[in-house]
């Protein structure tokens, strides 16, 4: 039953979700789906209402019967609401036959509106057939069957009926007290859709809340941790490089889904940092477009004169009017002669050295006398492990060169083979990360976008969909639903939306990159000049060029869809 519950709200999502401009649909059309979609959400809440109350009671073999009878049909409405999808996608992609195609969706509704028709009937005769089992818990519910059956024949008189009449004919003494605490509720405020709504999205949760067993992850407590250990590390490099020529290191930034808020796995969760670089004196950072990639860069790296400064008294030659011969003798040798692979800045050299530098920074910090680190091998990031009893933190630090003063670094994350040492990749984790805050400053205390994240990215396979297409999505959903708008009593509505999306994205293999080219990015977070308007790449355009991706990608989200069914259904 729990199974019927998901399918209707998905259903419902599909329904409800807004569509693109021009859609070729009429408002007759929009308001019989609008309907649809109140009526289901109706028989979703009956159904919530009929499975409480038959818990209380020892299931019956002919109750058993009738529950897969009401499967069984609400998987007829189903088939019938993706039908009706399916055919709305071919108007998307026929604008010329629009008038047409809405005559054909017109009809298609009616004819749904026809089938459930019968199969409520169907549940009508079953309900009839086993009144020995129902006699004692839906003596009230026999009128309201009969009303129901008389609604459908006029759907649109039915989707503006009030939803509440199967809670108020249900006997109180047998829900127990959290029915009772939501009948005396709709008692004081009156039985609204709104109120349905939130008390199917609230046992939604629930129930995933009992079965699913997410991890629960004191990120605070190890965000806190790692960032106060970079901050030490900074602080020595500071004193350690002060007369020397190396890159700089800044304040270190937390990025990705730890300090986000969210993360899929408690074994294998990873806190990543993003620690700047500035260049030393005499020395500026350029950065010059690697090859035909846009977002590849490379940091070429310019010797200044700091003649000026030599004259003030500061210890220190210009590289530029000084011959080498008293550079060498009296001078460190400049980051062009130690980290650079001719005038480019090189990311293994780069991060090599700082290995070497945390081997012995760690040695002075007094962590050192209690805790274990362990530094892993990296070509392009410095991994490390901090152990102590049975507390262990894994850590994963890239470093990145700002773009200009926006949010924005060209960073050495890991990349494909065949890279270049001297290329570094356009990141957004920085701007991502931000925006994370800026939602979790405006929503309510109880907001459900982290947890709807975790839920869905923890049963990803990770063949055709990965984390980070999943989490463009979320960002996609919480950049149009009002943070408001998700409480802990929306949860299933928003699950659904988030669910919805990545359909419609899959379907045309089209998902838009979420910092890149959005205009409704947070204004508050600095993005390159003309940032805002850039053509938003494709994270999909795999999936178009390749149909073997693509199917990879389906089944991901087919995987994802019957977890959640099993997780629902009765007996998990």
């Amino acid at each position: 039953m729990f199974a019927v519950t998901l399918l209707l709200l998905l259903a419902q999502g599909l329904l409800r979700y807004p569509r693109q401009a021009g859609d070729g649909l009429d408002e007759a059309t929009r308001e019989r789906m609008q309907q649809r979609a109140e009526y289901l959400n109706r028989q979703m809440t009956q159904l919530l209402q009929e499975l409480e109350q038959k818990e209380l009671e020892q299931k019956g073999g002919a109750w058993g019967a009738l529950l897969v009878w009401q499967v069984w049909a609400l998987a007829a409405i189903l088939v019938l609401l993706l039908a009706l999808w399916i055919g709305l996608g071919k108007i998307r992609r026929r604008p010329d036959d629009s008038g047409h195609k809405e005559r054909s969706s017109s009809n298609l509704v009616e004819e749904e509106g026809a089938e459930e028709g019968r199969s409520v009937v169907a549940n009508e005769e079953v309900e009839s057939n086993d009144a020995s089992v129902e006699e004692d818990s839906k003596g009230g519910n026999q009128e309201g069957s009969s009303d129901e059956a008389k609604a459908e024949s006029n759907a649109e008189n039915e989707a503006k009926e009030g939803c509440g009449d199967a809670r108020e004919e249900a006997n109180p003494d047998e829900k127990g007290e959290e029915a009772n605490a939501a009948a005396n509720e709709e008692d004081k405020h009156g039985a609204s859709k709104e109120d349905k709504d939130h008390g199917a999205n609230r046992k939604l949760e629930s129930l995933l809340e009992e079965r699913l067993h997410l991890p629960v992850l004191d990120l605070d407590k190890g965000c806190s941790a790692i960032m106060d250990l970079m901050d030490k590390l900074t602080h020595i490099f500071g004193q350690g490089l002060s007369n020397s020529f190396y890159p700089v290191p800044q304040q270190a930034i937390g990025v990705g889904s730890a300090f986000e808020g969210w993360s899929p796995h408690a074994q294998d969760l990873v806190y990543h940092v993003l620690v700047p670089l500035s260049p030393p004196p005499g020395h500026a950072f350029h950065l010059d477009t690697a090859g035909m990639l846009q977002r590849n860069f490379c940091v070429r790296v310019e010797l200044l004169c700091t003649c000026a400064r030599e004259q003030l008294g500061e210890d220190m030659l210009c590289f530029l009017h000084h011959p080498e011969e008293e550079l060498r003798r009296r001078q460190d040798p400049s980051l062009l002669h130690t980290l650079c692979t001719g005038a480019y800045l090189d990311v293994e050299k780069t991060v090599h050295w700082f290995h070497r530098f945390v081997r012995v920074a760690w040695l002075l910090l007094p962590e050192s006398r209690h805790w274990c680190l362990r530094l892993q091998p990296s070509s392009r990031s410095c991994k490390f492990q901090l152990s102590k009893d049975n507390e262990s933190f894994a850590v994963e630090i890239i470093f990145g060169v700002r773009r200009g003063d926006s949010d924005i670094f060209v960073g050495s994350q890991p990349a494909e083979a065949g890279v270049p040492s001297t290329t570094w990749l356009e990141t957004y984790a920085v701007a991502e990360a931000k925006f994370f805050g800026h939602i979790s400053r405006q929503a309510p205390q109880d907001s459900c976008h982290c947890k709807c994240l975790q839920l869905l990215a923890r049963f990803l396979t990770g063949v055709g969909l990965s984390s980070y297409a999943l989490k463009t999505v979320v960002m996609h959903v919480l950049n149009t639903v009002p943070p408001t708008q998700w409480r802990r009593e929306d949860f299933g509505q928003r699950l659904m939306d988030i669910l919805t999306y990545l359909h419609f994205s899959l379907e045309t293999k089209q998902l838009h990159h979420f910092v890149v080219g959005n205009a409704r990015f947070p204004a508050e977070i600095s993005l390159p000049s003309g940032f805002r308007l850039a053509i938003p790449p494709n994270l999909f355009q795999h999936l178009a060029s390749s149909p073997d991706t693509h199917a990879e990608a389906v089944q991901d989200y087919v995987h994802l869809l019957h977890w959640l069914k099993q997780l629902l259904s009765p007996g998990h």
